[in-house]
């Protein structure tokens, strides 16, 4: 099989969850930056990583990498690469997206254009065409500059993997599931635990926990772009890779997973979420104000993204909100809570200073993940995180 160097990129501040998941799946890190992760892999560990990883944005072939000041630099570099081993002659190429940062090039669009058009010169010469119909599959790249060093991928995944393809309804403000399920990785929390979000929404963070415990694959029920490109890829490879996730499906597994939200809409559509991820009978969703939060048992987790504030009816209601939560929280019995917000009163609100906290860059916005962790259960030791 041939061996390629992926590249994992996620949202910065998760690039820990990820590293460990693609560590656990049995592959070799080559190292760690902001917002990605790159590993050793052949074509099983593209098909294994694009339907296997929780907390990925999506799994990139590298191409190559070199040093690029200048656009005719960056054109020759490009231009050198070796553009047939991937895209037939009939391939539609382009360059999806171009990042940089403390680079000399930083134009997006200049940058996308010029490496267009070297890859046009390289694969005209060896098909020997003078212009590409590009009816074929797709094929788009992704570059980053880092400090003038240009690094291309080619996109495996095409849309994010965190569209798992079962969250046709939305809340006004969602949660991405990959962010979802990196902040349940971020806990000690384990499938037989207790695990509540009072402010579920379209039930986002009930349902990636829900699929985790019943060993639900992320990926099983989407498609994905080198679906396409049988000449990298063997379609054998996508469908045993997806018989091995299938086989590790376990939905008898017992839970005591809940979403609570205050519109019964959104109750609604998180049930209709759950139903189409196939854990509604993992999951219980129920109208309730978080000044209901409660549960008899001990050792819960509350893991929940509450509002931020971001519209201005909202931002007075906000201590109150918070306020309550941690009201709730101190009268729930060794229960532990994790908190997602932009909200910088956080911690005063719910009257306590986190034991740790870790900033996320949710989109564009900065958050930062509050962690409140309780006890651990007798005769059970935590995992770290």
């Amino acid at each position: 099989m041939r061996k390629f160097e992926l590249i994992a990129p996620c949202h910065f501040g998760l690039e820990a969850p990820l590293k460990r998941e693609i560590t656990d799946l049995g592959y070799d890190i080559v190292s760690v930056e902001d917002g990605r992760v790159t590993f050793y892999g052949d074509e099983e560990a593209c098909v294994r990583a694009n339907i296997c990883l929780r907390t990925a944005e999506r799994i990139l072939i590298r191409i190559g990498r070199f040093p690029a000041g200048t656009f005719e630099e960056l054109f020759q570099g490009t231009k050198a690469l070796p553009w047939e081993d991937y895209i037939p002659s009939d391939g539609r190429f382009w360059v999806a997206k171009a990042a940089s940062v403390k680079s000399a090039l930083f134009s997006p669009s200049d940058i996308q254009s010029v490496m267009k058009k070297a890859m046009v010169e390289r694969l005209r010469e060896t098909y020997h065409v003078n212009r590409f119909a590009e009816s074929g599959a797709s094929f788009p790249m992704r570059v980053f500059l880092m400090k003038d060093e240009v690094t291309i991928g080619l996109d495996t995944t095409g849309d994010s993997l965190h569209k798992r393809g079962y969250r046709k309804l939305t809340a006004r403000a969602p949660i991405a599931e990959n962010l979802a399920a990196a902040l349940i990785m971020l806990t000690p929390w384990t499938g037989e635990r207790i695990l509540v979000d009072p402010f579920c929404g379209s039930g986002t963070i009930p349902i990636e926990a829900a699929m985790m415990a019943a060993n639900i694959a992320p990926g099983m029920k989407r498609s994905f772009t080198a679906m396409d490109w049988p000449h990298i890829i063997g379609s054998h490879i996508w469908r045993d890779i997806r018989e091995e996730a299938a086989e590790q499906i376990d939905l008898q597994v017992e839970t005591d997973i809940q979403g609570y939200d205050l519109d019964e809409e959104m109750v609604s559509i998180a049930r209709a979420n759950a139903r189409l991820a196939g854990v509604e009978a993992l999951i219980h969703f129920q109208k309730r104000d978080v000044a209901a939060l409660s549960h008899p048992r001990k050792y819960g987790f509350v893991i929940t993204n509450p509002p931020y504030g971001e519209r201005m009816e909202e931002k007075e209601s906000l201590p109150a909100l918070y306020r309550t939560l941690g009201e709730r929280f101190k009268s729930l019995d060794g229960w532990s809570l994790y908190l997602i917000t932009a909200y910088e009163g956080a911690e005063k609100a719910i009257g306590r200073k986190a034991d740790k906290n870790r900033k996320i860059y949710n989109g564009m916005m900065k958050t930062y993940y509050y962690q409140f962790p309780g006890p651990k259960p007798p005769g059970k030791r935590r995992r770290e995180v």
